[in-house]
């Protein structure tokens, strides 16, 4: 067995999942401490020309499958190619994306390679023996559970998107690319893919922005002012649960522990308390500013900058005051 960390990267039409680059970033983190390699597992069609930047992002090693039948994602087809891989070069731990994907991917993996896999990681952990410490959100979202494997191998997790923080590009990195060819059982091939269509979804990706105004249950009456500071000053809005289940915000704009987990550079945080379940998803942005009329709300124990106000009333001066610094940055 080998000691190698493998990370199972995403491509939807031959494009490569930000989420893949955050993976490989954790992997490295846990290889410095392992002094192993980091190895990265992409499958699809028409894809090799990929493998490149995979390095470029931390992968020592790139294990490549060009085959027609990767061409979309189907949990047999995949799960057989991957398999076949993991199987030959038996890693110590292999990360998946907590997507739609690989919640679908990874528990099957696990049921063929007989081993455990803790689900929706937000933290990985690993001593000098390789002993993966898993943590993640337990109990609704009211504790987190530092989960092993001590027994089995590989060791295996799925991830959240927006958690782990992908390194910088590295364009003169140097790692190998490794062509893989798969022999498939078609036999086993139940499903076929007839049709596919794509629906136009909510543009904005608050995953990636870097200024979020998240918007609580105290500002629900105030959006519109909201989403026009928002626009402002180059922002996105997002919000908790609360304006998610009563229809005044769409559920792509949920942050927290069953909506997204985002990280930008300043999150602003207007009349939300401060749930366990909401800070799950948000606590690690750079710099947190929150405005809440409670002075015990629990969003002020994360917070850089806390306010105690109402949040309708500050948020005049606070687009004032932005709006004045973003003038003198872009003067100098």
């Amino acid at each position: 067995m080998s000691k190698d960390i493998f990370v199972i990267c995403e491509q939807r039409d031959s494009i490569i999942k930000d989420v893949s680059f955050q993976l490989l970033g954790a992997a490295k983190k846990l290889a410095e401490v392992t002094k192993n390699q980091v190895c990265a597992v992409l499958l699809g069609s028409g894809i090799k020309n990929q493998a490149e930047k995979l390095i470029g992002y931390g992968a020592d090693v790139v294990y490549v499958v060009e085959d027609k039948n990767l061409r979309y994602y189907l949990t047999e087809q995949y799960a057989q190619a991957t398999y076949q891989i993991i199987k030959e070069h038996q890693p110590e731990i292999v990360l998946y994306a907590a997507t739609s994907i690989g919640r679908d991917l990874a528990p099957r993996l696990s049921a063929m390679l007989k081993t455990g896999l803790t689900a929706d990681c937000t933290k990985l952990e690993v001593d000098e023996k390789g002993v993966l410490y898993m943590t993640r959100p337990a109990f609704g979202g009211n504790l987190f559970a530092t989960i092993i494997c001590p027994d089995h191998r590989p060791q295996m997790s799925t991830v959240r998107e927006g958690v782990m923080k992908k390194q910088e590009y590295d364009k003169n990195r140097r790692g190998e690319v490794k062509e893989v060819k798969i022999k498939f059982d078609t036999a086993k091939f139940r499903v076929n893919l007839v049709k596919e269509v794509i629906e136009e979804t909510h543009k904005e990706n608050i995953e990636d922005a870097e200024i979020l105004i998240a918007c609580g249950r105290g500002v629900k009456d105030d959006l519109k002012n909201i989403k026009e500071f928002a626009s402002s000053i180059g922002a996105l809005t997002c919000s908790s649960r609360a304006l998610v289940d009563t229809g005044f915000m769409p559920t792509q704009k949920q942050v927290g522990q069953t909506g997204k987990t985002v990280r930008p550079s300043v999150y602003i945080a207007l009349g939300i308390s401060g749930a366990v379940q909401h800070l799950a998803g948000m606590e690690e942005s750079d710099y947190i500013i929150a405005i809440n009329n409670d002075k015990e709300a629990p969003i002020f124990k994360v917070a850089h900058l806390g306010i105690v106000a109402d949040a309708k009333e500050i948020l005049p001066h606070l687009k004032e005051a932005l709006i004045n610094i973003k003038r003198n940055i872009q003067s100098n």
